[in-house]
């Protein structure tokens, strides 16, 4: 399934529906007096989170939607029927935002969680409504409200507990693939990673969710490379992991890593700030004394906690994964008490 993260949406509300205007016509009842009833209410619009979905592809090929306008009233003062209420299911973690793509209209975070979006319009009055002492015989109804209607943008924005942070070839895919049930793409060329990935990790009866971001580039925050829209799906992210290929040059490395850091505080200021673990990858294949000399000098310019693993071996990768299940699990102890 092609993943799809934007999507631009139509959406129209049922439309109430008009009163009825109408006098009684029975045997032996003269001046039986007005017995319009009034409309049914038009249908709305909900939005519901769903785990069902974990892309916006639907919304790609279908972008007009609209709920069923509520039916006209009759005589004998019956009720026009209501519109039935259309229901849109989305992935856990979409973002609704009004057409210009900036203001938050709902921020679906959690499974089941409905918003209503746009609502349907008021069926209008009959004339049997407008009958008193001094109008015994009222000759107008109302007509029905129109309902809401608007365009609006659904962003999703993967909702994970640790992000991948890493130049192209980093080895991202492999640690990802190695640590939990995801069947990345691995290949020894750049951007073998092209949408974002899930994978699960499932440990001491725990498990916690890790977010493979295709790989960033200098300008990531403009667009260049795989472009600013992926940098999107780490702003859940509690930890980052930022995989270094320790295989490189020292300088290189060092460069690297201020130019994916540079990106996250030009992107946005609360993402350049969580909590980060450096993994120097590819260590199997570098000597002890340029592991060293890189972890020193990583040291220098950061305080974060620095592992040497290498992704494709699992064995190496179980201390960091046993310091993120202790993170993980203390911080949902905090949230919970």
């Amino acid at each position: 399934m092609k993943f799809l993260d934007e999507a631009k949406i139509y959406l129209k509300a049922g439309d109430g529906g008009s009163g009825c205007l109408s006098f009684r016509h029975e045997k032996f009842i003269e001046f039986g007096g007005p017995d319009g009833g009034a409309g049914g209410n038009g249908g709305s619009i909900y939005f519901i989170a769903s785990r069902d979905n974990n892309t916006l592809i639907d919304y790609r090929y279908q972008q007009h939607f609209k709920a069923q306008r509520g039916g006209n009233g009759q005589g004998q003062n019956k009720t026009g029927k209501t519109g039935n209420d259309l229901y849109l299911k989305v992935p856990v973690g979409t973002q609704i935002l009004d057409n210009d793509k900036q203001s938050v209209i709902a921020d679906l975070t959690e499974e089941n969680q409905a918003e209503l979006i746009v609502k349907g319009g008021i069926g209008g009055l009959g004339n049997s409504y407008f009958k008193s002492s001094t109008n015994r015989a009222p000759r107008y109804k109302q007509n029905g409200t129109p309902g809401e209607e608007k365009w609006i943008w659904l962003k999703l924005k993967l909702i994970a507990d640790v992000g991948l942070l890493g130049m192209p070839n980093a080895g991202k895919s492999t640690f990802l693939s190695s640590v939990t049930n995801a069947k990345a793409k691995i290949d020894n060329y750049p951007f073998t990673t092209i949408n974002p990935q899930l994978g699960i990790v499932n440990i001491h009866d725990t498990s916690f969710v890790i977010a493979d971001i295709p790989g960033l580039i200098e300008g990531a925050h403009l667009g260049k490379g795989l472009g600013e829209k992926f940098l999107s799906h780490i702003e859940r992210c509690s930890i980052l992991l930022h995989i270094l290929d320790a295989s490189e040059q020292i300088d290189n490395i060092i460069s690297n890593y201020k130019v994916i850091r540079n990106e996250l505080k030009l992107y946005n200021e609360d993402v350049y700030n969580k909590q980060e673990i450096i993994l120097l990858n590819k260590s199997d294949i570098v000597d002890s004394e340029h592991l060293i000399q890189i972890k020193n000098k990583l040291e220098e310019i950061t305080h974060n906690k620095i592992y040497m693993i290498s992704a494709c071996n699992k064995n190496t990768c179980v201390p960091v994964i046993n310091y993120l299940t202790e993170i993980i699990s203390n911080n949902k102890n905090i949230s919970d008490w």
